[in-house]
């Protein structure tokens, strides 16, 4: 018989403990370890529902849009356990987040679980005991319009990924992926590099001068901004061809050069003819949304998107900050007083304002309903209180995220910003009677308020002509001043900044394209997919991403427009708050309406797509840019040539950004001498060893001298007298030997002794005394190595140890256990159990990167995430996703059928 026991289940197995711990006796906490069943796989859907468009999506497009559901790959221990502890308890309480993924998550409990007895709903903003212990005491129902919200996003994104994805598979190339948010990022990203190629620099001249009102007073800069009454041109009035905008003087080098070395003269007079002060007042930041918590992060701590919601959900998880998903700058009365509390408190009261600062958010989204981010608690932990509880990213963020709320409920900073503008008249010369008129600010803050606290960073700004802060001494209209330089500057204009995370993060915000609880994957996305390279903190676009935002803007406009993704996420806003339903909404979108075509119909109707076409760039008349399958080159036509003539390819070098590609630079690389294969000497039986720069990389090999052809064969053969027989196959001629350079040696300076040592290899370091084995020393696809029969060893100093190491040291390394001390040593963090697998956690390095595995599972650390920043459910995450994918594929075999994989359709709605 069930006991007096209430199973609460939460997502992650960071929160357990401490959830725990504070309902006390008669509550038992178990994990979810995330979502517990997806949309089935076409693939895994059985015989007899393959056909039509049930079997492309997996769900029913014809019958209401009708998903099919089936537990993850991994999950099924996980769901055995919570039904195990279900039959022991009296009360189900789904304590997963509060947001549509949270809602859909204690859904799919619900649904799969199949509860007897009664069920809550429990949510929470914070981990802390009250309010864990508010939550308990006021559960609610299920939020079905949440739950169709977020299914309704999960089959748009199924079948905008698997109608449009089939079409760049053929058209540019294999593997690729195009989604509702991802698509529309990666043309974000694309358009600002577009924008860089078209651009024009302009240069322009301007001078800067120190001025001071006599010898014992420091000089202060100045810079001119006007030349005889009119404006000097600046960055800002340049357009992106270079022109300029408006009415304004340009100076050159040699009228700036005149006009400075005019203004040095002794009879030029220099006087102050205007003085302004004028009040300056600063208000403080809000606090902290997702989207201005990753933005910061990224400009002041360099952390990746993903690197920073991960360091977040493990504060979150372990009670330091309130929830780290939300749109809502708003803080609740009981953290408004905290943060005031504690301002006083630090930096005395009169830093606090008389009235509590209150902030509201511009979402609408469902997630508004969350607290900013901000320290958890009825009084803040300060960062010193936290420090040695917390790894360094762990910390880092904290003491972020508390200045941010501390500042946000502090006064403004206050002082004054002078102003002055001085002329000077030049007398004498070329130039006489000219007027320059220079202007200087400086801003003195009286007052700090939140600045004691916190200020918030910047982005790059393009084209800045702000002079420095000057401090300036006191002045008055029509003082006579002293030139103590001029100084004539030349300057360019600068194309737009490529998006770094964060101003990327900015405008997704800014279009409403995707919410900021996504941004984190929408870029790790496309850097993973190949789309986006990081270089420092820039995000350059790969040309493979010019071929397929270019396709997806000429047959499928909408769905990259940004317009168009923003209504979609206001139309998911909407069902999520119960104006709209889902499934209705889905007809229109993929069946179409009177407004919108439709995702069926612009599929049914692409029409010829010239795969050419689309993945080629013009850089002139006689060079274009082809995105090949094994990557981007120079296509050149010799004007000289004759019609018939094939174009000469061109490799592009490795590294250079499209925007580096100018047709300067693609003729540059056009009329580089080509590389010819470097004979290295030629051995005694005729073969030459020959050096080759190859696609995949130099390499050196044997060229075998011409044998006598076949013709001359078969007429020695016809002048015998002897009878004809069948002519026998001839064997295979022997294949020439090749062996990859070592990453330490190249083309122009390989030898032609290390070239044959290099095709000598595997290298005999010797034979195993006990068995007699040879061991060999080798290169293979995953580095240098030792192999004893099917034994194998990596050598730790990499290849050039291949022609060093000596029989004793491969006989030490064949000595230690493969994956015993030595392997062990590999591992950079060590975890509790996995929830599923009952292992503990481990984080390794391997050849590929770093993993994370519990010796049944590995799954690799995507690129850009900081392995410090990888925690327990973060690795615990990471495993399940890898276990929902399931294994890599096999050759399909000719096997009898098995019985179909068990599958769950979708909820029947309650009427609402």
């Amino acid at each position: 018989m069930p006991s007096n026991k209430k199973l609460v289940i939460v997502e992650s197995p960071t929160k357990v403990k401490s959830i725990a711990q504070y309902l006390g006796d008669g509550y038992t906490v178990m994990a979810s370890v995330g979502h517990i069943r997806d949309l089935i796989e076409p693939k895994d859907l059985p015989a007899d529902q393959k056909k039509g468009a049930l079997g492309k999506f997996g769900v029913d497009v014809d019958n209401g849009f009708k998903p099919i559901y089936v537990v993850s790959g991994g999950k099924a221990k996980v769901v055995s356990d919570l039904k195990r502890e279900l039959k022991n308890a009296d009360e189900l309480i789904l304590a997963t987040d509060e947001d549509r993924e949270g809602e859909a998550i204690a859904w799919h409990l619900r649904e799969v679980l199949n509860p007897k007895v009664p069920v809550k709903r429990m949510v929470f903003h914070e981990i802390t005991r009250e309010a864990i212990e508010a939550a308990r005491d006021h559960t609610r129902d299920l939020n079905m319009e949440l739950v169709d919200a977020q299914e309704t996003r999960r089959v748009l994104d199924r079948l905008y990924g698997y109608e449009v994805s089939p079409v760049l598979w053929r058209k540019v190339a294999p593997g690729l992926s195009a989604g509702r948010v991802q698509s529309p990022a990666t043309r974000l990203v694309v358009d600002r590099e577009r924008e860089r190629l078209a651009f024009v620099a302009a240069s322009y001249w301007d001078l800067t001068a120190q001025f001071t009102p006599d010898e014992a007073t420091a000089p202060f800069e100045a810079r001119l901004q006007r030349l005889d009454g009119t404006r000097i041109a600046q960055g800002r009035d340049f357009d992106d061809s270079g022109k300029l905008t408006g009415k304004v003087t340009q100076l050159n080098e040699q009228t700036a050069t005149a006009l400075a070395e005019a203004l040095r003269a002794d009879s030029t007079t220099v006087t102050v003819s205007k003085v302004e002060s004028k009040p300056y007042s600063r208000r403080p930041a809000a606090p902290f949304t997702t989207s201005t918590l990753q933005q910061e992060a990224a400009r002041k701590l360099r952390f990746s998107a993903r690197q920073t919601m991960s360091v977040a959900q493990s504060l979150y998880e372990n009670g330091y900050i309130t929830y780290m998903r939300t749109d809502s700058p708003s803080l609740s009365q009981q953290a408004t007083k905290a943060a005031r509390a504690q301002a006083a408190s630090l930096y005395g009261a009169d830093t606090v304002p008389e009235k509590p600062r209150v902030y509201t958010g511009k979402s609408k989204n469902a997630q508004e309903a969350h607290e900013a981010i901000r320290p958890s608690g009825e009084t803040f932990r300060t960062p010193d209180q936290v420090r040695s509880a917390l790894s360094a990213n762990d910390f880092k963020l904290y003491d972020l995220i508390w200045k941010r709320t501390v500042a946000s409920q502090m006064a403004d900073a206050k002082g004054s910003t002078a102003s002055v503008a001085i002329e000077a008249k030049v007398s004498g010369g070329e130039l006489d009677g000219t007027v320059a008129e220079f202007a200087a600010s400086g801003t003195v803050i009286t007052f700090r308020g939140f600045l004691h606290a916190y200020e918030e960073g910047r982005d790059e700004e393009r084209n800045s002509d702000n002079a420095a802060e000057a401090k300036l001494p006191p002045l008055a209209v029509g003082q006579a001043l002293e030139n103590a330089g001029v100084e004539a500057k030349g300057h360019e204009t600068t194309p737009p900044p490529r998006y770094t995370e964060a101003s990327l993060v900015k405008a997704l915000e800014e279009l409403g394209v995707g919410r900021p609880s996504t941004y984190a994957q929408i870029i790790s996305t496309i850097i993973d997919r190949g789309y986006v390279t990081l270089r420092g903190q820039a995000l350059v676009p790969n040309w493979i991403a010019f071929s397929v935002v270019k396709l997806l803007e000429d047959h499928f406009g909408d769905l990259v427009e940004y317009d168009f993704t923003a209504d979609l996420e206001n139309d998911l806003d909407n069902i999520a708050n119960g104006a709209d339903e889902g499934r209705e909404w889905l007809k229109g979108f993929y069946f179409g309406t009177d407004a919108h075509k439709g995702l069926r119909g612009v599929v049914d109707n692409l029409g010829e797509i010239d795969a050419r076409e689309i993945n080629s760039v013009r850089i002139d008349d006689q060079i274009t840019l082809r995105i090949g399958k094994y990557g981007p080159y120079l296509e050149v036509v010799d004007p000289n040539a004759g019609p018939d003539a094939a174009p000469r390819r061109v490799n592009i070098p490795e590294g250079l950004a499209p925007d580096e590609l100018t047709p300067e630079k693609a003729r540059e690389l056009a009329e580089a001498p080509e590389q010819s294969d470097r004979v290295l000497g030629t051995l005694a039986d005729g073969k030459q060893i020959v050096a080759k720069d190859g696609r995949y990389g130099p390499y050196v090999t044997e060229v075998m001298p011409e044998e006598a052809t076949s013709d001359e064969t078969v007429a020695e053969a016809s002048d015998e007298a002897k009878p004809k027989k069948r002519a026998t196959k001839k064997g295979a001629a022997p294949k020439p030997r090749t062996a990859s350079l070592f990453k330490s040696m190249s083309v122009d300076t390989i030898d032609l002794d290390t070239a044959l040592k290099l095709l000598s290899l595997p290298r005999v370091v010797g034979n195993d005394p006990e068995s007699g084995e040879e061991i060999l020393a080798a290169n293979g696809r995953y580095g240098a190595y030792l192999k004893k029969g099917t034994d194998t060893r990596s050598l730790p100093n990499g290849e050039d140890q291949i022609f060093e190491i000596t029989l004793p040291e491969a006989l030490e390394l064949f000595a230690q256990p493969k994956y015993g001390a030595r392997r062990a040593s590999s591992a950079l963090k060590e975890f509790e159990a996995d929830p599923v697998s009952g292992k503990p956690i481990r984080v390794r390095d391997g050849r590929f990167g770093p993993y994370v595995t519990d010796g049944e599972t590995n799954a690799t650390i995507p690129r850009g995430e900081d392995v410090e920043a990888v925690d327990f459910a973060r690795a615990v995450q990471l495993l399940a996703d890898k276990r929902a994918k399931g294994p890599a594929k096999k050759p399909a075999r000719r096997t009898s059928s098995t019985a179909p994989k068990k599958t769950t359709t979708a909820r029947s709605r309650a009427k609402k």
